[in-house]
């Protein structure tokens, strides 16, 4: 019996490793690559660099006039999910406290949208706010904001719909009793109880809203309201790509969303477990 519970932790550990190595290896190819020059990335992509050349990374800071497209990204990412977890946690708790067959209904239907692909909407949702209410041209970034709060919105609700129920109503009583307010309730008592939710949430609209490229490139007309996903498209050519400053922009773009990562991780499974099951 031990023998056996041996090669099953021996098996499962190989596995593990089998799987770390493959997920992380295009990582550590852009890292050591990042350091190359054109030559030697096309004449062997998978070896270490002969010696590490930092002018790519100076390159790349000035080519994609990276202190004003990170203070983009960074707005956009950062306004759109501090609203996506206020307005969905105050949403799942009214939907979930106040449970009439209007609210079931709005929170199956808000449930249903997340089964829409965006591509399906995108070309009638341009129309409306370019050729029609000109907000494009007049406000893209704010433009940009709604629409993620808008998309972001729907899963949201559903995982803190799921955690808002698994809450004593017992504690929200005791709260009356003495003396807070509905509102005073919800910000001190429920609030802070749905952190590992909200931080589950916060990460993976993060990495969405971070990396997306499709939105931004239909809204964000102009090259000074550029996130860096639309902006790294200058180091693309029409024949061939310039792989030196390439490959080092996307790591000066991935590491933000690394450490967000890494923060937050392990709320990750948690918020997901405790939304979608309880």
């Amino acid at each position: 019996m031990a023998m056996r519970r041996n090669l099953s932790l021996t098996a499962i550990y190989l596995f593990l490793i089998v799987a770390f190595v493959i997920f992380t290896f295009p990582f550590f190819l852009i890292i050591i690559n990042s350091f190359k020059s054109n030559g030697e990335i096309l004449a062997s992509p998978f070896a270490l660099p002969e010696q590490l050349n930092f002018q790519q990374f100076t390159d790349v800071i000035e080519k994609m006039n990276f202190l004003v497209t990170f203070r983009n990204t960074f707005l956009i990412t950062t306004i759109s999910v501090i609203f996506i977890l206020i307005f969905s946690a105050m949403s799942a708790y009214f939907i979930v406290r106040n449970s009439s067959k209007f609210n079931k209904m709005l929170f199956a239907v808000m449930v249903a949208s997340m089964i829409i692909p965006f591509q399906s909407i995108m070309i009638p949702l341009i129309y409306i706010y370019g050729a029609k209410l000109n907000l494009i041209e007049q406000a893209p970034i704010p433009l940009l904001i709604v629409l993620y709060i808008g998309f972001g919105s729907a899963f949201s609700v559903f995982l803190y719909h799921g955690f808002v129920k698994s809450i004593p109503l017992e504690l929200e009583e005791a709260s009356l009793i003495d003396g807070c307010g509905s509102k005073q309730t919800f910000f001190r008592i429920i609030l802070p109880m749905l952190t590992p939710t909200s931080v589950t949430i916060a990460i993976l609209n993060v990495l969405w809203i971070w990396n997306d490229y499709l939105l931004p490139s239909l809204v964000l007309t102009r090259e000074e309201y550029y996130t860096m996903p639309i902006k790294m498209k200058v180091f693309n050519g029409t024949y061939m790509n310039n792989w030196e400053l390439l490959i080092p922009a996307i790591l000066m773009t991935i590491l933000p969303l690394l450490f967000a990562y890494l923060f937050g991780q392990r709320y990750i499974i948690k918020g997901v477990m405790q939304g979608a099951i309880k």
